[in-house]
């Protein structure tokens, strides 16, 4: 290993993977300027390099304790392997801070490219009037030299003239020696002259230059202000054109116009086209058949401001008919019987006290676990953000320490728990066969986002080591186990099987950079979903999550993207995309929509909806051609997935959901490791603050010890030439991933069993 020069210049061996035959090939790598290079030798360096990538955009990934990527997203990937971990950790940490300097680098030169470097969009009053002084003292100045120089001028001038009437040698020494101390004061004023009207010039030129930008950036502004106002004054217009439409709309039972045979293709239905850009690069309309189209007058129900923006973007929303499911022994009514009802009352339950041992009742003759409805109100604390969020530009924030004060009182284990909260989804989806079964899938990782609309705290990130069981097989048919499983990169680990025959896993990790307007967080695990019943196996990944107006104005989540969902055993495809927000688009917010093909491409069923409120499908009876564009013929949509919104109190309660409320509440029996018995969560939960970051900083630096232990264990074996282990964790093993081939965490089974005999000698110390 070479030398660190500030940890952004960094050379040394390393292994390369090169093909099949050879495997990987020792060769020597330089880290510099924001570009990784390498050759075959050091002799190299000064003629001949064999390949390089520039780290600005490029994304490192570590893979095992040894093995780190490296790819810049096209085709430039470097698979690399460290002689130990020690060193793989030196060279991850080097390219992230090279990376960051590369990129802190680029965005300087953006600013140099301009004007001036401190243009800014609006100008405070007082730097106005602070200027316009300057400029008139800078004018006071020219005055004062402009009357020397005139005075001193005319001066010489009547010395020149009395020099013409002297007649004797001693008068003209006298008159020679004051015209010369005349002439050096007039150079001397005219010297000043010259300089004050430069520094007046220049003055002018760069305030000038700099009120040109911002006025030209204001006229913009305004053009584009005025270019929303227009296009919202059309939509209101809209609006109430609809409003009206619908209010004089025919009651039900009245005859309803039926379609004759297919539908043409129609330019203004914008709601019903649905567009794939990777896999299917065409354009589809989704008809009604006539035979379908009845009168059906009962529409989707939900509030009334999500009713006018139905109305207003066109999506014709029809409860589904039960009766029309294809799955033997389903019901079509999203939320199932033995979920819990909808607290809708606006002043919550008082907060009682965390037990550690539930209350059970006795209710129908059964055992029925109570579980507690809110918990104490968020306080309001001042924070000074940019004073924190000012250093973060441009790196990883999963490697920054945060105050609890952007955070909400739950762990990212927990988060990922609460995912669940539409499970009846995948119950559904264990009732039915192949492309129906795919449908609900669609809809139970779509509800997953629901939450983020109004979600905007940070979960706490889990300490190596952490888990959360959660086991809710009496009230939802569910049980749960989530492990913190690695720490560089964060990964959490999860298994959860369903009453009903589906088993899901997913190891969870990200990549998250911040950009001063927004975050972004880029998901990078796989989630897997097997059903016992038809055997199928589904595998999927994450889209998007972008939070805007980080430092300014109001925090919004959007989600956004394509996901494919692949059945590896029938080679069936969902394709879904998530529509990126935006102020001037027609499409109606958060849309989702999708088509399920099979193996041959054909298209089977399609899915609309939002990713906040709501999902449909409607099957695929026939496929015709409009010029470039299909056209399927679908019979009538039925609702796979509806919003269920939180009672009102729970708005000041971080706006968790009820789920979300329960998974914290303590509990007896769990493992020591668990994230209820987090100390630092509890007191945030509890509303002490104060205590929690000073906790949070003790569990932290606990952290930070137990890893330097550890790293200077590998280095002494290392040295000694024997071979380290590395970090393993107490529920999952690493193992080959059979359908991607790459090394993931898989439950070991082993866990419910330790929680029945009380063993958890396993769990290490971590609180």
């Amino acid at each position: 290993m070479g030398d660190a020069k500030g940890k952004t210049d960094f050379k040394g061996w390393i292994y390369k993977w090169t093909n099949y035959i050879k495997g990987y090939q020792k060769r020597w790598f330089v880290l510099q300027n924001g570009m990784l290079s390498y050759y075959r030798n050091q002799t190299e360096m000064g003629h001949t390099c064999r390949g390089t990538i520039n780290l600005i955009n490029a994304i490192v990934h570590t893979e095992d304790s040894c093995c780190f990527v490296i790819s810049n997203g096209g085709s430039h990937t470097f698979h690399l392997k460290a002689s130990s971990e020690v060193d793989r950790q030196k060279w991850v940490t080097a390219l992230e801070l090279a990376k960051a300097n590369a990129i802190r680098e680029m965005e300087d030169d953006q600013e140099e490219e301009n004007d001036d470097p401190h243009i800014e969009r609006s100008f405070d009053p007082s730097e106005i009037e602070q200027t316009i002084r300057t400029l008139n003292t800078k004018l006071e100045d020219l005055n004062t030299c402009n009357n020397l120089i005139v005075n001193h001028g005319t001066q010489l001038q009547r010395s020149l003239a009395e020099l013409d009437h002297l007649n004797s040698g001693g008068d003209t020494s006298s008159k020679m020696k004051s015209i010369n101390e005349r002439s050096t004061l007039f150079r001397i004023t005219t010297n000043a002259m010259i300089n004050a009207s430069k520094e007046y010039l220049d003055l002018v030129v760069a305030q000038g230059r700099r009120w040109q930008t911002t006025l030209k950036r204001e006229h913009d502004e305004r053009l584009a202000l005025q270019s929303m106002v227009e296009h919202l004054a059309k939509q209101h217009s809209t609006l109430e054109h609809q409003a009206r439409s619908f209010v004089n709309a025919p009651e039900a039972g009245s005859s309803t116009p039926q379609t004759k045979g297919i539908a043409v293709v129609s330019s203004s239905d914008d709601e019903d086209e649905f567009e794939d850009a990777v896999e299917h690069p065409f354009q589809f309309t989704v008809v009604m058949p006539s035979n379908t189209t009845k009168a059906h007058s009962k529409g989707h129900q939900r509030n009334p401001s999500s009713q006018s923006a139905d109305s207003f973007h066109g999506f014709d929303r029809q409860e589904s008919d039960t009766s029309g499911s294809d799955c033997e022994g389903a019901t079509a009514t999203v939320v199932s019987t033995k979920m819990r009802g909808k607290d809708t009352t606006d002043s919550g339950p008082k907060f009682r006290p965390n037990s550690a041992k539930r209350v059970h009742t006795l209710a129908n003759g059964q055992s029925v676990v109570q579980r507690r409805k809110t918990i104490p109100e968020k306080p309001n604390y001042s924070l000074n953000l940019w004073s924190i969020m000012k250093n973060c530009v441009g790196r990883d924030l999963t490697k920054i320490p945060m105050p609890i004060n952007f955070n909400e009182p739950l762990s990212m284990l927990q988060r990922l728990t609460e995912e669940f909260e539409y499970s009846e989804c995948l119950d559904n989806a264990a009732k039915c066969d192949q492309w129906e079964q795919m449908c609900w899938l669609a809809a139970f990782t779509i509800s997953a986002y629901s939450t983020t609309t109004t979600r905007t705290g940070k979960p706490f990130n889990p300490l190596l080591g952490e888990t959360f069981e959660c086991d809710r097989r009496e009230d939802l048919g569910w049980r749960s186990l989530t492990e913190q499983v690695s720490h560089h990169p964060p990964t959490c680990a999860m298994h959860a099987t369903g009453n009903s025959g589906w088993m899901l896993e997913q190891e969870f990790t990200m990549s998250s950079k911040f950009r001063g307007k927004y975050l972004q967080i880029i998901p990078l695990g796989i989630a897997h979903c097997k059903f016992e019943g038809s055997g199928n196996h589904y595998t999927w990944r994450k889209v998007t999550t972008t939070v805007h107006n980080i430092i300014v104005g109001k925090w919004w989540v959007d989600n956004h993207g394509e996901m494919d969902i692949i059945n590896h055993k029938t080679g069936d495809k969902c394709h879904l995309k998530f529509s990126a927000y935006s102020y001037f688009s027609r499409d109606i917010p958060r849309k989702v929509t999708g088509v399920v093909t099979d193996k041959s491409g054909a298209a089977r069923w399609v899915v609309r909806g939002t990713w906040d409120e709501y999902m449909e499908g409607a099957k695929v009876l026939s496929t015709s051609q409009h010029g470039s564009k299909p056209v399927f013929e679908t019979g009538e949509y039925k609702t796979l997935w509806k919003r269920k919104m939180p009672p009102a109190y729970l708005e000041k309660c971080y706006n968790l959901t009820l789920l979300g409320v329960e998974m914290n509440e303590e509990e007896e029996g769990v493992a020591p490791t668990d994230c209820r018995l987090r100390p630092d969560q509890r007191l945030m939960e509890n509303a002490q603050w104060d205590e929690a970051n000073k906790e949070k900083q003790r569990l932290e630096e606990k952290q930070r010890a137990a890893r330097r232990s550890r790293e200077r264990e590998a280095e002494l074996a290392t040295a000694e030439g024997e071979n380290f282990p590395e970090y393993q964790p107490a529920w999952f093993k690493k193992a080959k991933d059979p359908i991607t081939g790459n090394l993931i965490h898989l439950f070991t089974n082993e866990y419910w069993p330790c929680k029945e005999q009380g063993n958890f000698s396993r769990c290490p110390d971590i609180y």
